[in-house]
């Protein structure tokens, strides 16, 4: 089986977010999926066979992650399996993707309405900064600081923000150079903090429009590796964009 390792939403190699796509032949046990990914052990390791997606991390499944389908499509687009607009049939639903004139992938995703919380115990503690408004999206708990440099200088106890009841905790900020920044963390999942994240723009995307009052933005995920991903805000629906580089082309023996 063909296996690629990509850095997704960026245009420059070891920038972005590496996910690993594995392009099956037949079905596979689940269990066999869990192990591979667990052996790139990236954030994501990305499964196709025909038109079904699914995204595994280090230590479980996930119902939806954005950089490994832009990788998929990525891996489709370059290798020359498709040319147009490609549905992947996956457990959010179906999902389409494009390649633009510019090389640029774009996504039809799930919109992730934002609705506020209450501050859950022990999440300023975990962080190690206050919060200017907490909201939950059907998977996320989203915190919005005071500033990009409190995001980008932030520190969090990552096994405290386990304790916390959510896929993983987005902090956000209006950026200077994009329209707002964001960082996740997601170690319930087996991610401690994931370089770049297409699913929390899912709920990025309706909180900043809400905010901002226009339906497409930039946003930047101030992570070591950093990466830009252009959200626009179509009902419920978010269009994800995003640019990605094959970084190793290889077999899987097993």
């Amino acid at each position: 089986m063909r296996l690629f390792i990509v850095d997704a939403f960026t245009s420059t190699a070891f920038k972005g977010n590496p996910a690993a796509v594995c392009l099956l032949e037949d079905r596979v046990p689940d269990e066999w999926m869990q192990a591979v990914a667990a052996e790139m052990n990236l954030s994501e390791t990305a499964f196709l066979l025909d038109d079904s997606l699914r995204w595994f991390t280090p230590k479980v499944e996930v119902t939806l992650c954005g950089h490994a389908t832009l990788a998929t499509a990525h891996v489709l687009y370059s290798t020359g399996a498709a040319t147009g607009p490609v549905k992947f049939a996956t457990a959010s639903g179906p999902l389409t993707v494009n390649r633009m004139p510019d090389n640029m992938i774009t996504m039809d995703f799930p919109a992730k309405e934002v609705t506020p919380a209450t501050v859950p115990d022990g999440l300023e503690k975990a962080l190690g900064a206050s919060p200017v408004s907490v909201g939950r999206s059907a998977l996320d708990l989203l915190v919005e600081l005071e500033s990009e440099e409190v995001v980008r200088s932030l520190t969090p106890d990552i096994p405290a923000l386990a304790a916390i009841d959510a896929r993983g905790v987005i902090v956000t900020a209006a950026g200077s150079a994009t329209d707002f920044v964001s960082r996740f963390f997601a170690p319930n999942v087996g991610v401690p903090e994931d370089p770049v994240t297409g699913s929390a723009h899912c709920a990025l995307s309706p909180y900043w429009t809400a905010r901002l009052g226009r339906d497409t933005l930039t946003g930047a995920q101030l992570s070591a590796r950093g990466g830009v991903v252009r959200v626009t805000l179509d009902g419920d629906r978010v269009q994800l964009a995003g640019h990605a580089v094959t970084v190793v082309t290889g077999t899987l023996h097993i």
